[in-house]
């Protein structure tokens, strides 16, 4: 029996020897303790408890990254959250959903590799969400807020027609009751099958925002990873405070894409979120378990 990590395929307790997959979960060989029968006769299923962290490459046992905001305990990679995880872990029990009846119409009928409608309804019921956002009102600490939180595992949380009217929605709803905004980004940018009505959404919510501004209620948006394209170059900068997750990419072209543009290597960390912050961009990085308080305070000194 052996236990502890070894080099190449991973040895892990037990004598069950794990390999990677490529989702980055590590998956037990068949045998007794994972998917075959005991001595009693039961079933035992291990699949999907570990999982490899991008950061340190080290295999974290999956309820103990729930447990830790889903972030690594031992090189502190923040992983991906998904929306509501996102509104959970910024708001009080007792939030409302809102907004959330808005539906693509694929005004193009979009197609190429699959057809739009296609990609729609697979991210419908990976996600549970008729698009990339979920909007929420409720309390932060002792401040009503409205949050706006994005989903990236809804086409990459690209923004469409349907992402740009919830978020102005969220907006307006900021500016009529006087509630702080808070932006939750992560997107791969415009959302391309929906043509130039994707790109409209930049002005649409920035004219919204403007209006906001104009109105003096606190709008706060967190870039998380990646927060990319048309989103990084409208609403997702506009905030009167603008914070990052640690190590987030955040840009408008990707780094190998400006890379082959102008034929010079890029520096080390550009577009992460700690090399923004170091030449202005952010205002601030602020680790996962520290960003509600972090919120909570800065609304306490954007709305003095």
């Amino acid at each position: 029996m052996r236990s502890g990590l070894q080099g190449g395929p991973y040895t892990i307790g037990f004598g069950m020897s794990w390999f990677k997959r490529e989702n980055g979960d590590y998956e037990a060989e068949p045998g007794p303790e994972n998917g075959g029968t005991d001595a009693s006769g039961k079933t035992v299923r291990t699949e999907g408890l570990w999982i490899k962290c991008p950061g340190c490459r080290q295999p974290i046992f999956r309820p103990d990254l729930e447990a830790n905001q889903s972030v690594c305990p031992k090189c502190q990679h923040h992983f991906k959250l998904g929306a509501r995880e996102r509104v959970e872990l910024l708001l009080e029990p007792g939030y409302e959903l809102v907004d959330m009846g808005l539906r693509s119409t694929d005004p193009l009928n979009f197609t190429d590799v699959k057809a739009y409608k296609q990609r729609l309804r697979k991210a419908q019921e990976d996600t549970g969400l008729n698009d990339a956002i979920v909007n929420a009102v409720g309390q932060l600490g002792p401040h009503a807020v409205v949050v706006s939180a994005m989903e990236y595992g809804f086409i990459g949380g690209s923004m469409g027609a349907v992402v740009g009217e919830t978020i102005a929605r969220a907006v307006d709803r900021a500016r009529l009751g006087r509630k702080p905004l808070i932006v939750v980004a992560t997107s791969g940018g415009a959302r391309m099958m929906e043509g130039v009505a994707s790109l409209m959404q930049m002005a649409k919510i920035s004219t919204a925002l403007a209006q906001l501004d104009e109105a003096r209620v606190p709008y706060i948006c967190v870039l998380t990873d990646p927060t990319t394209g048309g989103v990084t170059a409208s609403f997702a900068m506009l905030g009167d405070l603008n914070i990052a997750e640690p190590g987030a990419l955040i840009g408008f072209a990707g780094p190998r894409v400006i890379e082959q543009t102008i034929r010079q290597k890029l520096p080390e960390g550009f577009q992460r979120s700690e090399f923004l912050l170091e030449k202005g961009f952010l205002d601030a990085v602020v680790h996962r378990r520290d960003l509600k308080r972090y919120l909570i305070r800065a609304l306490e000194f954007l709305r003095a």
